[in-house]
């Protein structure tokens, strides 16, 4: 009888101690940062991109509204003066360039800074919703093994084993608190 309650109590003391629990929490906390890691690239890789990209769409739409505009001054002047040969010339570059803006449009039926915008600020919210998403995973994780580990008898076979309670991920700047601004005016 001695002998199965001594097996008894060896088996509950090697299951019951909370050895394999620690180790799974820990490893859940490192997963749980490890994936704000992810999303925190993702949010470097992302931005950069997406706002070289939009510029660069917007840059290439501009150019062609900008060319119109100067041709219509252009014109405009000519009259202004009298002079018919620049007013030809003057026509002549209104004409090429809204031409070209009849091209752009034919290619593209609607302006597309538009929709570039509109995914670009989807995009970005879609990031930061990830990334509050993964501080709220790793944060539960912390806590749940921090809780655990405090817990007796857990507290014990933490403290034979070295674990120690894990540290929150906090935002301790006020600044790093505030949505991201993007600024499309340089």
């Amino acid at each position: 009888m001695r002998g199965l309650v001594a097996v008894a109590l060896v088996a509950f003391s090697a299951t019951g101690c909370g050895y394999n629990t620690i180790q799974v929490n820990d490893e859940a906390a490192n997963a749980a940062k490890q994936q704000i890691e992810v999303q925190l690239q993702r949010r470097a890789d992302l931005v950069g991109n997406l706002v070289e990209t939009v510029k660069g769409q917007a840059k290439q739409e501009l150019e062609v509204f900008t060319q119109v505009t100067q041709a219509r001054a252009g014109l405009t002047s000519a009259i202004g003066r009298g002079n018919p040969g620049e007013m030809a010339n003057a026509n002549e570059q209104l004409t090429t360039a809204v031409r070209g803006l009849s091209i752009a449009v034919e290619a593209y039926p609607q302006i597309k800074s538009d929709a570039a915008f509109l995914r670009l600020q989807d995009e970005l919210t879609g990031t930061e919703n990830r990334i509050a998403v993964a501080l709220t995973d790793y944060n539960e994780a912390v806590q749940k093994h921090n809780t655990f580990i405090r817990r007796f008898p857990y507290v014990l076979t933490a403290k034979v084993v070295g674990a120690s309670a894990r540290e929150y991920l906090e935002v301790t700047a006020a600044a790093a608190r505030q949505t991201p601004k993007v600024d499309f005016s340089k």
